[in-house]
């Protein structure tokens, strides 16, 4: 994880340390894209209070979106986005005998009025977390939306490599 030194324009969030395995992927790609983030852990259950007041303060704090990854019944994304106006995007967690799909479950059933991103289950979800957040950012930041671009094009690069290599391996 990279040391801040510019103020933070992300939020991590999670429920529980238990979450960090999949939510550090969430970090390693607003890294690579030069997006200062803070980490937090607090629980919708256990911390209500202290939930609320990290979801009003997140802008004071200079926060522009909120990644908040959680298992179980997953009520974390939905308390912040009841609590403050910035983009929350939920990232479910298979930490549970029933694979995530409890998670993802509560985060897609938000109720109308507060309004929560969803993105999939696990890694994959907590690395697109990453790149939404820096597309909601791009829109008003021409240097990260050509980082974002350049993000972009490296991920096509590894493809075309991988196929190549697959080829070769084939010998076709």
């Amino acid at each position: 994880m990279q040391k801040r030194k510019q103020k933070s324009l992300v939020a991590i969030a999670m429920g529980s340390d238990s979450d960090l395995p999949i939510m550090t992927e969430t970090a390693r790609t607003l890294n690579a894209l030069g997006i200062p983030y803070e980490l937090e852990i607090t629980s919708a259950h256990r911390s209500p209070e202290r939930t609320a007041e990290f979801a009003r303060s997140a802008a004071k704090r200079g926060i522009k979106a909120i990644v908040v990854g959680a298992g179980g019944a997953f009520h974390l994304a939905g308390v912040i986005a009841a609590e403050t106006t910035l983009p929350v995007i939920a990232v479910p967690i298979a930490n549970s005998p029933l694979g995530g799909i409890d998670s993802l479950l509560a985060a897609v059933q938000m109720p109308g009025g507060v309004p929560v991103a969803v993105m999939a289950v696990g890694k994959a979800g907590a690395i697109n977390a990453a790149i939404f957040s820096a597309q909601i950012l791009a829109a008003s930041d021409k240097s990260l939306n050509r980082r974002l671009e350049q993000y972009k094009a490296r991920m096509a690069q590894e493809v075309t490599e991988k196929s190549a290599r697959v080829k070769r391996e084939f010998h076709l």
